[in-house]
């Protein structure tokens, strides 16, 4: 199923487990580096092995006519190296007004301060003078209108198109962009936080969203779990709450709360089924909330308070795994999160295969099968030459430019394949106590791969001797591709859709209603998927008037039959795709159509007319990769690679 399946080379050594459990001495490994603090984040400049944030607070007024948040954050500092006497911070695009230090007897005092030049990439380092080593610092500012993880959308832009919506997104190095920060998930600490907004305005934020709060404009908060900088996250608008279960809920616009409940209403069952494999869920409530569909990312785990795309509401629930994610992320990801970005793979990786477990137990294995096998066609696809740096779990120091560039099937899909193929070796019982111990054992801490490894050795690997070798565990971990004894799944429904495929390619006769009226998203995901390249105008037509793709609400097929469509020269698809790539920002479902697009000259200028019209409601992040793509299809002035 998959070709480029790498094959297993001779892995490195093992390394000394940091687990003071273990009593396994294996000797030293090239790869290892069990200290996190030692573990250099090439994407900060905050020293935490010298000083860290212990708690932050914050507070803040939303402007929204200047698109604009302004206001205090207050560090509580721990200082580890007794020779410090700065803090460095990450900022991006912040105008800093003034830097103050507390002394003892709670007197502010200016501290000296100096902001460097701009970093396209990191942002602007924060250089603080703090001879005295203040046990708290506060610091005056006010965010760009362009700020990379805050997005300002008018009322127009909004589904009530009554009142304006603005909404963060941290993850990966965003937070930097409207906090100044240590912006690294070495560095956790909990938060609390004073927001003044409008009067008409609900703030929410990721920490204790009381669901029955007045919309008064004065809102307070607190997380007391600790964080890192990226599950940092505010949003205002026009919102209302519709309670789940007594833990949890959905907030949303007015036109949309009642659609997402229905949509979402499964969620107890999820937070119970996940609570029973891992353990208890640690965050209080589990809330999520819908945004507009101009949201760069299908969902982002902020904790307490999931930020969720509308792309997925279809009305069938076929696409609520997007719920079971990011609810995983609370155990994987927000509980246990990765130290450097290279290891995101810790994150994404661990949760999608908890996803799945989720899927499984409530909606039964041939659809998390399907979902698995849609991931790993898609992996297929990712996985080239030109990218196996990034297709190591461990990515190197280096390889890795912009976090934000890490490869979804490496991250995604090879880390939950890794994971079922120690699942399948080891046997699910003893898997899944591997794992409850592993959440239980890194609560609250950030780790790298290393660590992983080391507890996976002392944990798994050595209580079960014989099972995997070494060399066949750090496979996975440290080379290309994807090991050739990995598991393999098949899906007896896809073996239908596979079948009436094949059939209307060689005949021309389209699957009868009997057949396709029951195909769920993910049949009707694996047949566009699976069609050739290019087909014939008559036969996209076809497949149009019996199966109305064009103009479809549902994303997913959406986001392969308008490539399709572009590659087929299908122009009657051309109208209803340029309003779709118009009124959605997920960046996983328009950028195949713009990447589609820009391979001929006539596309590559239908898609910059569609992203001018596009671009006041698209957010930073999907505005930086839209802009990134044209840019790479314009080599030379008015001239566009050939396809």
């Amino acid at each position: 199923m998959l070709s480029c399946a790498a094959l297993v080379l001779a892995a490195c050594a093992r390394q000394p487990a940091t687990d003071a459990a273990s009593a396994a001495k294996p000797e030293a490994s090239v790869h290892a580096n069990p200290d996190p603090a030692a573990a250099h984040d090439e994407h900060s400049y905050a020293e935490p092995d010298k000083v860290r944030t212990t708690d932050l607070g914050l507070d803040l007024a939303i402007d929204f006519d200047r698109r604009q948040i302004a206001g205090t954050a207050t560090y509580h500092l721990d200082w580890i190296d007794p020779k410090a006497r700065q803090l460095l911070l990450d900022t991006r695009d912040l105008t800093i007004e003034k830097v103050e230090g507390a002394s003892v007897d709670g007197q502010w005092t200016p501290l000296h301060y100096a902001l460097a030049e701009r970093d396209p990439l990191l942002g602007s380092k924060l250089t603080i003078d703090v001879p005295e080593r203040n046990a708290t610092v506060r610091i005056g500012y006010h965010t760009s209108p362009d700020a990379s993880g805050l997005q300002w959308l008018t009322p127009a832009m909004t589904q009530g198109g009554r009142q304006p919506f603005m909404f963060s997104q941290s993850q990966q190095i965003h937070a930097r962009s409207w906090v100044p920060l240590q912006d690294t998930t070495q560095v956790r600490f909990t938060y609390s936080a004073h927001v003044t907004a409008p009067r008409d305005a609900m703030v929410l934020m990721s920490a204790d969203n009381d669901p029955h709060a007045a919309r008064d404009g004065d809102y307070t908060f607190r997380m007391p779990q600790k964080i890192p900088s990226y599950l940092l996250a505010i949003a205002a608008g026009d919102l209302v709450f519709k309670p789940i279960s007594k833990r949890s809920g959905v907030w949303a616009e007015p036109a949309m709360v009642d659609k997402a409940q229905a949509e979402f209403d499964d969620t107890e069952k999820m937070i119970q089924t996940a609570e029973s494999l891992y353990g208890p869920y640690r965050w209080g409530r589990y809330d999520l909330l819908v945004l507009p569909p101009s949201f760069p990312y299908g969902g982002m785990e902020n904790p307490r308070l999931t930020f969720a795309t509308p792309t997925v509401i279809v009305g069938d629930k076929s696409l609520v795994s997007l719920v079971a994610h990011e609810l995983a992320h609370s155990w994987s990801g927000n509980l246990v999160t990765f130290a450097v970005s290279r290891d995101a793979w810790l994150n994404e990786g661990v949760t999608s295969y908890v996803e799945n477990r989720i899927v499984e137990a409530l909606y039964g294995k041939e659809r998390a099968d399907m979902e698995s096998v849609i991931a790993r066609d898609e992996l297929q696809d990712e996985f080239t030459d030109a990218n196996k740096p990034l297709q190591r779990l461990a990515i190197k120091p280096g390889d890795l430019h912009d976090p934000d560039d890490n490869l979804t099937g490496t991250v995604y899909t090879k880390g939950a394949w890794f994971m079922q193929y120690l699942e399948q070796r080891f046997g699910r019982e003893a898997f899944d106590g591997f794992l409850r111990g592993y959440f239980d054992h890194f609560a609250f801490q950030s780790i790298t791969t290393e660590q992983f490894r080391d507890y996976a050795i002392a944990n798994l690997l050595d209580k079960h001797p014989g099972t995997i070798t070494q060399a066949q565990f750090d496979a996975w971990l440290y080379e290309p591709g994807i090991p050739a004894d990995a598991p393999r799944l098949r899906s007896q429904r896809f073996a239908v859709v596979d079948a009436a495929r094949i059939a209307w390619l060689g005949n021309g006769k389209l699957p009868p209603p009997a057949i396709t009226g029951e195909w769920s998203t993910q049949e009707w995901t694996h047949f566009l998927g699976a069609l050739p390249d290019k087909l014939g105008v008559e036969q996209m037509a076809a497949l149009d008037a019996a199966y109305h793709f064009t103009g479809t609400a549902n994303g997913e097929l959406a986001q392969r039959w308008y490539p399709l469509a572009v590659r087929s020269g299908y122009h009657a698809a051309d109208e209803a795709m340029a309003q779709f790539m118009q009124t959605v920002g997920r960046r996983k479902l328009i950028m195949p159509i713009y990447e589609a697009l820009v391979k001929t000259p006539e596309g590559l200028a239908f898609a910059r007319d569609v992203y001018a019209k596009a671009k006041p409601g698209y957010h930073p992040i999907t505005s930086a990769s839209v802009e990134a793509t044209l840019a790479r299809a314009d080599t030379k002035p008015g001239d566009a690679p050939q396809p």
